[in-house]
């Protein structure tokens, strides 16, 4: 049941914004009274800025599953210890690494807390990590079966194949990873002709034709004016925003961008800013003292601001709130970089991402990238924008002038795969897996929600993150759903805050309803088994979790 602003009990309030006449919310949700239930619905109603509502909670962490959890890591810190203690007097023996006796006056050359992390906590469960497949990654795949005789420091074989066994991991939204079909044909013929490396970068003798028919149709997929592609994913974040910006420019970023954008914007040498999550009035005060303020000390105008968001955030399954990221980047006349890597694909009507998600116009953000390792079953990724930026990232990127050119084959399975998305193959087949990756998101997620589980994000989001909190239900998670033949990713500290611990879906075109429904019935023996259907129904909006006005930099002039 959704509350539209005539039906909420009293004054509406909008995290300290008012409606505005018509109907329209300028920022942030509408929080109102809660239903027969306990529960609270947060929607961002149409209006001004948003063009569809935008349904997106938050369940709070029980208080006794927080205690807990905190009391779990405890206990596994002091066991730690007196494990570390056994090991020194080789009570235990030591498999970790150490410095050299020589070498003990030496600056440490293994930090300290990392290793003790590492041998002592997720040495329990680092079998649920790291599991070999020998298959596609499809809706199902074959995982290679192994086995620990010394508590996971080493793995072995035992040459049995793990058959058939449901695939909800990986990041293959549309089920282009697929070893049948016309893709794998016209990606074979290219490789008969082309073969599989370039041995070279674009700028010498590594610029095939193929590069530059997908460039110009990833330009017209993204409707920009010009697009470049890279080999890497990773390296399109990494190396073009150093590109892009520099000393005397402000990098304001959101608190859980991915690892590659972080590491681009601390080799740029521009002031850091970090906003919360997804949190709009941060961002706005944070823009606000950029302009007031200016630079540390000398108080002189940035040279550029550059906010960086995500569209779809991996860890969360949370939608960047665009329509007012765009709003204050048109306020405050900053620059717009947007990572649409879990997004190009997986949203939009037209499987254009986060932009066409919304209805907006791509010539309002400044910098679009994205990747194809999770929607179109290829690799590399892209950026796309204005032709004088890709003009100028051509000849200034690292990624363009010192790395390797992207595979002939890879770069063939890319094309078909978006020509598919844009019905450009003469058949309805993209848009078919678009609708089928939305009905399967909300199948899978309203189920999820009637069995109890607490789950996180944007209802429209195929990443579904299922919270598990305490640290001893990572590892019996993943290897209890392994044992009923489902393939499930866990994620713990320090990839997740100590008490946030989850297990993340990844929602595919190529499961099938028979397939989401095993994954759901075994959901259910799971939970019931290891106690973690937490959920009480009591959803907090996103912008209402604790919020201090302080932000820290990066790098100071």
């Amino acid at each position: 049941m959704k509350q539209g602003p005539g039906k909420l009990g009293g004054q509406p309030r909008a995290n300290g914004c008012s409606l505005i006449k018509n109907g329209g919310l300028k920022n942030g949700y509408v929080r109102g009274a809660a239903d027969a239930h306990g529960q609270n619905h947060h929607i961002a109603h149409n209006g001004v800025l948003y063009k569809r509502p935008f349904n997106e909670a938050f369940e709070e962490t029980p208080m006794l599953v927080a205690v807990l959890t905190y009391v779990g890591y405890g206990v596994l810190t002091l066991f730690g210890y007196l494990r570390d203690f056994l090991r020194y007097w080789k009570i235990e023996k030591c498999h970790h690494a150490t410095d050299r006796e020589e070498q003990l006056d030496f600056v440490p050359l293994y930090q300290d807390f990392e290793n003790f992390y590492t041998r002592n906590l997720y040495m329990r469960v680092r079998d649920s990590w790291n599991r070999p497949i020998c298959s596609v990654p499809g809706g199902t795949v074959d995982m290679m079966e192994r086995v620990s005789h010394d508590y996971n420091w080493t793995f072995k074989y035992t040459g049995k194949v793990i058959k058939d066994v449901i695939n909800m991991g990986s990041y293959n939204y549309l089920g282009y990873a697929e070893n049948n079909g016309s893709l794998k044909e016209s990606a074979a013929k290219v490789l008969s002709q082309y073969g599989a490396g370039v041995c070279s970068t674009r700028q010498e003798m590594g610029n095939l034709d193929k590069h530059e028919e997908l460039e110009r149709l990833v330009a017209r997929f993204l409707g920009v004016e010009s697009a470049m592609v890279y080999g890497m994913g990773f390296a399109t974040n990494s190396m073009n925003i150093p590109a892009l910006v520099g000393k005397g420019c402000l990098i304001l970023s959101d608190e859980l961008n991915h690892a590659s954008l972080v590491l681009g914007a601390r080799l740029s040498g521009a002031t850091i800013r970090i906003f919360k999550h997804n949190n709009m009035q941060s961002l706005e005060k944070l823009l606000k003292d950029a302009i007031v303020y200016g630079q540390p000390r000398t108080h002189r105008p940035w040279k550029k601001i550059l906010i960086v968001v995500e569209a779809i955030y991996s860890m969360e399954g949370s939608i960047v709130r665009l329509p007012e990221v765009i709003a204050l980047k048109k306020k405050y006349k900053s620059y717009l970089y947007v990572d649409e890597a879990h997004s190009i694909g997986a949203v939009g009507p037209s499987g254009r991402g986060v932009v066409d998600y919304f209805g907006l116009n791509p010539k309002d953000v400044d910098i679009m990238m994205g990747t194809f390792t999770k929607s179109f079953g290829g690799a590399g990724g892209y950026i796309g924008g204005k032709k004088e930026l890709i003009d100028y990232l051509r000849a200034h990127s690292h990624s363009a002038v010192y790395a390797t050119s992207p595979s002939p084959p890879v770069v063939e399975q890319i094309i078909k795969a978006i020509k598919s998305v844009m019905g450009e193959d003469g058949t309805t087949i993209g848009k078919q897996r678009i609708q089928q990756l939305s009905e399967n998101v909300k199948y899978f997620r309203r189920q999820l929600k009637e069995m109890g589980f607490i789950i996180y994000g944007n209802e429209d989001s195929p990443i579904v993150p299922v919270m598990l909190y305490m640290p001893a239900k990572i590892g019996a998670f993943g290897r209890e759903m392994l044992k009923r033949n489902i393939a499930v990713v866990v994620v713990g500290f320090p990839a997740t805050p100590i008490i946030e611990s989850r297990a993340r879906f990844c929602l595919s075109a190529a499961h099938t309803r028979e397939m989401l429904d095993i994954t759901l019935k075994t959901m259910g023996e799971v939970g019931d088994l290891l106690q973690i259907k937490y959920s009480r129904h009591r959803l907090v909006p996103l912008l209402d979790r604790p919020f201090d006005e302080t932000t820290y930099e990066e790098t100071e002039d």
